[in-house]
């Protein structure tokens, strides 16, 4: 039996990605096994619900279909799936080169199963695999659960003598065209509902400059002739696939990585500036001056725009529609949020994870997006997924079409960006993780209790018998004693003041610990958590000004000093963006 001990590290948190290195033919064809189980032990099969042409199926058929990206070696990834599949008795339909979200599109037209060879936005030298089964991307549980069924096969057996004996189907290719143009027309009919539901003639296209950076991926080929269908003029940079990625990571959130973007926004004197990552998932925005619009700023924008333009039945039939960010998104979000007449809800970081809790939500969450650039829109228009070219699209008709509540509102990004509250903040910033051999607990578990210690110090202030007693007294235990069932850890002593407390920890900060540890202040705030994809925590600082800033930095780095005091420095070293 084949040992895949080295792969188990592929196997993340939302999808299988990881050095070229470990895609061996071996585990390659192994994996296929295990999808081909995964698929085949569906019991509830969906029939497509849009009418495209070559979308028809039998009921009785197990309907998969699989693409891949612009990285060497993801088409070649993506036939040995396909073939392995086809032999295991599957009905593989071939999609060619294609974004992530066009895969979720096509899967939705049958029976809502897709594969797609992509490693989104990482280096040129990593590969990976992201899938769909019956609508819905796996859960951290799924992924692992796969990874076990893969370890049990062992090169000769299926994985259940319960399923039938394959029978090989034969696989249909899509032609290009047809992939793209049922994609667009899709896209082109949201936007007919939106701004001209009656009217049988074409609108004139959106009076804007756009400048898109396809960073050399799977956009490439698309988002030309899609956005200039809506658009004016159209200036397209490193739109080529190209997965060598000639011009650096096809990742839009990397420092630096927007100033050629940047650039050719002033050159061109553009209304806006655009730029997608390699799989298509993730949006970016720069604004008329150059710019980089800041994701919290985007998100909120594009939970506007969802709340504004949302079908009249969603707003007959919800007392109060949810906006979803992610932990590490900034502290004005919430009330922003909250004066569109939206209920803000805060989400551990993970797009995957986001997606879940708007399908389980009844329609109630319209809108959720993430500090790293993926927004998703749930007003039953399109699919629902992160598509960046959806995404863009729909800020840009915004920008170009006021009406309606806002009749006066400038098409100006920039001048609506200033309007919006001023943040300063760190990059989402990676840190070494801690080495905790001296204790059970993680370093985010032993902040995650000092902080729920110091807050019930301060809080039990507020109750006049008992606060005299904490004023002028130390207290000895700074570190609460964590549960037996979820760890043994050592507990730490240490001195605290009860104005050091509240130094800390002022009245009415406010502290989650459902995704890391996140704190946030008057005038600003903080997140501490472990990544969900490397060994390494990431933090995020902001404030409403530098000031605020440099102290919410200085607060997280004397509750970390206790634990760790190389970390503490680390995070008193991390510079504004």
């Amino acid at each position: 039996m084949p040992s895949f001990a080295a792969q188990q590290s592929l196997f993340r948190a939302y999808d299988i990605r990881g050095s070229r290195q470990h895609f061996t033919d071996g585990f390659i064809h192994a994996l296929g096994h295990a999808f081909a189980h995964l698929y085949q032990s569906q019991q509830s099969i969906h029939n497509g619900n849009i009418d495209v042409s070559n979308c028809q199926s039998d009921n009785d058929k197990t309907i998969v279909v699989i693409g891949y990206d612009v990285r060497d070696s993801s088409d070649s990834m993506a036939q040995t799936l396909a073939d392995i599949l086809s032999q295991h008795g599957l009905q593989v339909i071939q999609l060619g080169l294609v974004t992530t979200p066009m895969m979720i599109f096509w899967a939705e037209q049958y029976q809502g199963h897709g594969i797609i060879a992509t490693a989104s936005h990482s280096a040129k030298d990593i590969l990976g695999i992201k899938w769909l089964v019956n609508h819905a991307s796996p859960s951290s549980a799924d992924i692992q659960t796969l990874y076990q069924q893969l370890t049990s096969y062992d090169g000769q057996n299926l994985f259940s003598s319960n399923i039938a004996k394959p029978i090989y189907h034969k696989q249909q290719h899509l032609p290009a065209a047809q992939v793209v143009n049922a994609y667009a027309d899709a896209i082109k009919q949201v936007f007919k509902q939106i701004y001209h539901p009656v009217s049988q003639t074409p609108s004139s296209k959106l009076d804007l400059v756009v400048v898109i950076d396809c960073m050399h991926g799977a956009t490439s080929n698309i988002a030309k002739p899609l956005f200039a269908h809506f658009c004016r003029r159209v200036i397209m940079l490193n739109d080529t696939p190209n997965g060598n990625f000639p011009s650096g990571n096809p990742d839009p959130s990397e420092p630096q990585r927007l100033k050629q973007l940047q650039q050719n926004v002033l050159i061109h004197q553009a209304d806006i500036g655009i730029a997608f990552d390699g799989d298509g998932d993730r949006l970016m925005v720069v604004d008329n001056r150059g710019k980089v619009v800041t994701p919290d700023h985007l998100l909120y924008l594009l939970a506007k725009i969802a709340i504004i333009e949302r079908p009249q039945s969603l707003v007959s039939s919800l007392s109060s529609a949810q906006v979803l960010f992610d932990i590490k998104c900034c502290h004005h979000l919430p009330k922003l949020i909250t004066e569109l007449g939206a209920t803000p809800v805060i989400s551990k970081t993970g797009s995957s994870l986001m997606r879940q809790q708007m399908q389980q939500s009844n329609g109630q969450i319209i809108f959720a997006g993430e500090l790293s650039g993926h927004f998703i829109f749930n007003d039953s228009r399109f699919i629902l997924y992160d598509d960046a070219m959806y995404a863009a699209l729909r800020l840009l008709h915004w920008l170009a079409k006021p009406q309606g509540t806002e009749p006066n509102r400038t098409s100006n990004l920039a001048d609506i960006i200033k309007g919006l509250p001023v943040i300063v903040s760190t990059a989402d910033h990676y840190l070494p993780l801690p080495d905790s051999m001296m204790s059970d607990c993680s370093i985010v578990q032993q902040l995650a209790r000092f902080c729920q210690y110091l807050q019930q110090l301060v809080q039990a202030t507020l109750a006049p018998v008992t606060s005299a007693a904490f004023i002028d007294q130390p207290h000895p235990q700074a570190v609460v004693a964590c549960a037996p069932s979820l760890c043994t850890c050592s507990t730490k002593s240490q001195s605290m003041t009860l104005e050091q407390a509240q130094a800390l920890l002022p009245v009415g900060t406010k502290l989650s610990c459902i995704d890391g540890v996140r704190l946030d202040f008057a005038h600003g705030f903080g997140v501490l958590r472990q990544s969900n994809t490397s060994q390494n925590l990431t933090v995020r600082f902001a404030g409403d000004s530098i000031d605020d800033l440099i102290d919410v930095q200085t607060k997280f780095a004397a509750l970390c000093r206790p634990f760790d005091a190389q970390l503490a420095a680390q995070i008193l070293a991390i510079v504004a963006e």
